[in-house]
């Protein structure tokens, strides 16, 4: 097989910071092509990246040569236009949230499959390496029956880092369906997933604007969990955390603590019941800050799915049951009741 020939939709900064280098370091891929509506942007990141330029994801998928695609556009289009380059004959690798509702979920899930094209959610907190060190751990046994857990993302927000700053579509709700919650939040939920090995069942939460007076989508949310064995904790996303990006969980645990992300220096401390302590030194969380993990892992992941014809790591499915638990907590900060997660 030749090079897989990808095209990145949407040319923000998480397409220039993440998709379109990684790609372009990935010696099985070909980066053919760019598309943003706005042309002097989508010309210069075609030009930096020597792909072709367009403004019409509909005219680049109707042009064919090309293979797969990241979907790295407002959160009200991910669906759209991974559906149509499922049934265009093109795999997608589409950013988080997958979907603005469940209905969308199902609907690129189901495109996926008619088609027979490979479907991946950019979930990287999975590829982290204390994170896949913490999941063995728990698996093991070595921690024993799991109690509790806290989990946070927080930063100073988009506004930082958006190639549009203020005025970026992350605070403008026709366009985002969600805040926080929905580039922070939905990141954890999917997390604990993984950490835990068990479905998030029920939900309670605050979900508030406080921070932006710009905004009319959440900033600031915190929700409390339980999942299906009943084990309860919180979730805090927030992009009102001014001086210090925090992206950390602790996992208490029967016969140890997990502290994850949570010291500058060891990615995982492991507190056992006895007072033993053991660090672990496994390179840096991906962060906006300076000196952080460089690699998502997510592209390189995807680009093998699709290469050797393998489930991808974060199947359609799987998006959908993170973006689940974000759903319920919408709900639950509404009707200001506990949520039931739908269940799938």
């Amino acid at each position: 097989m030749g090079k897989l020939r990808v095209a990145v939709i949407g040319c923000g900064s998480i397409a220039q910071h993440r998709h379109l280098p990684e790609y372009k370091a990935n010696k099985n891929v070909e980066l053919v092509a760019v598309c943003d509506i706005n042309e002097e942007r989508a010309l210069e990141v075609a030009e930096k990246f020597g792909a072709k330029a367009y403004t019409s994801y509909e005219e680049l998928l109707n042009a064919g040569g090309v293979d797969a695609v990241s979907v790295c556009t407002p959160n009200y289009l991910h669906a759209p236009i991974s559906i149509a380059a499922l049934q265009a004959g093109v795999h997608v690798l589409c950013e988080k949230p997958m979907a603005t509702s469940m209905q969308e979920a199902e609907a690129m899930i189901a495109a996926a499959k008619e088609s027979g094209n490979k479907l991946m959610i950019a979930h990287n907190q999975r590829f982290v390496p204390s994170h896949q060190k913490a999941r063995k751990l728990i698996e093991s046994g070595e921690i024993g029956r799991i109690y509790s857990f806290r989990t946070a993302f927080g930063h100073g927000g988009p506004e930082g880092w958006s190639v549009d700053g203020k005025e970026s579509w992350f605070f403008q709700k026709e366009k985002a369906f969600v805040g926080a919650m929905g580039d922070l939040g939905v990141h954890k939920t999917d997390l604990l997933r993984y950490l835990l090995g068990e479905e998030i069942i029920e939900v309670g939460s605050f979900v508030e604007t406080s921070a932006k007076e710009f905004a009319d989508v959440d900033d600031n949310a915190v929700c409390i969990l339980k999942t299906e064995s009943g084990i309860i904790g919180t979730l805090a996303a927030s992009w009102a955390y001014v001086s210090k990006e925090d992206n950390s969980t602790i996992i208490y645990g029967e016969k140890a603590i997990l502290r994850l992300e949570d010291d500058p220096v060891n990615s995982l401390v492991v507190q056992y019941k006895n007072g033993e302590v053991v660090n672990y030194q496994l390179g840096r969380i991906q962060s906006n800050e300076e000196g952080g993990q460089n690699n998502s892992r997510v592209i390189d992941l995807f680009v093998d799915a699709v290469v050797k014809n393998q489930e991808p790591p974060v199947p359609g499915e799987e998006g959908m049951k993170s973006l689940n638990v974000i759903l319920a907590a919408l709900e639950s900060n509404e009707t200001k009741q506990i949520v039931r997660v739908n269940e799938q």
